[in-house]
């Protein structure tokens, strides 16, 4: 990893330092602390402000820290890590230029197994990350050659977790649905959607990136099956609207208030993620069953 953020304008550097600080003053079992997300990949934005759906809208990237800790119960040191986004966010001139903070704290333990064990969140935290502060008491590890078993079961946790999440989205829409709102109905179809392609990467490579659009997603798992084809096939003007409204309601479903959806566009973007869940299912437990045959 990385150890150094000279990279980042002075104004950045003294918000890290001043974090990095508080955090070692407050939570002494602190064995590491790293930067990662945009900041570390140095692909972060200072400030964006764009008139969009009749207002202001602005944004700015996260800092995104990781605190590796030993020693200390998770309560104890979340509690510590709130008590420093007050502070830190009480310090800030301009609160909304002021990067936000989102700490996550691991026991190094803990760490450690994900690590060696190859999950994917903290994998690549440790690929794109910078060592803000190193206690030098330990070393991360490699990730080790896991055996068929040990993938059978990351592929079964992975599933679970993320195809049981887009079903419950799916089961918002209808809620919605019924309750005639349309474009939350559009916005609950898009996450659904999301929740089974995460699922299908996860399954067949036990790695993931987050990402919200839905052609970079579809086009990641289309050679795992050839019916793919048949959920979106944007084959008609008809087929690219729908795909692109559904596309679109990630971010309009949300915060344009002239984003329109009607009732028809729902009754034909249903069958299309139930047809997406059914083979997520399908291919998705085949390829689990194949890690368990070749254990």
């Amino acid at each position: 990893m990385k150890k150094s953020i000279s990279y980042l304008p002075s104004v950045n550097q003294r918000d890290l330092h001043y974090l990095v600080e508080s955090i070692l003053t407050r939570v002494k079992q602190t064995e590491m602390i790293i930067l990662f997300g945009s900041y570390a990949r140095n692909k972060y934005v200072v400030y964006d402000e764009k008139y969009e759906f009749g207002k202001i809208q602005f944004y700015v990237s996260d800092y995104d820290i990781l605190v590796v800790t030993s020693g200390i119960s998770d309560g104890v040191a979340g509690k510590a890590l709130d008590n420093i986004e007050v502070q830190y966010y009480n310090q800030a001139k301009d609160p909304d230029r002021q990067p936000p903070v989102q700490f996550i704290n691991i026991d190094m333990k803990k760490l450690n197994k994900e690590l060696t064990e190859g999950r994917y969140f903290y994998t690549q935290i440790k690929q794109e990350g910078v060592i803000l502060y190193d206690g030098e008491k330990f070393k991360l590890p490699r990730r080790r050659k896991l055996n068929f078993e040990e993938i059978k079961q990351q592929a079964e946790e992975y599933y679970n977790e993320k195809f049981k999440r887009g079903n419950g989205f799916l089961r918002n829409t209808h809620y919605n649905y019924n309750d005639e709102d349309y474009v939350l109905a559009s916005f609950m179809l898009h996450q659904a959607c999301e929740n089974y392609f995460y699922s299908i990467r996860l399954v067949y490579t036990q790695q993931n990136s987050k990402q919200h659009n839905l052609t970079k997603l579809l086009n990641s798992v289309k050679k795992y099956s050839n019916e793919f084809v048949k959920v979106f096939p944007q084959d008609t003007p008809e087929e690219k609207r729908l795909f692109e409204l559904i596309k679109a309601a990630y971010v309009n479903g949300r915060y344009d208030p002239d984003f329109v959806v009607t009732k028809e566009d729902i009754d034909a973007l249903v069958p299309k993620v139930e047809l997406l869940r059914d083979i997520t299912k399908r291919i998705c437990e085949e390829k689990i069953r194949e890690y368990g045959e070749m254990g």
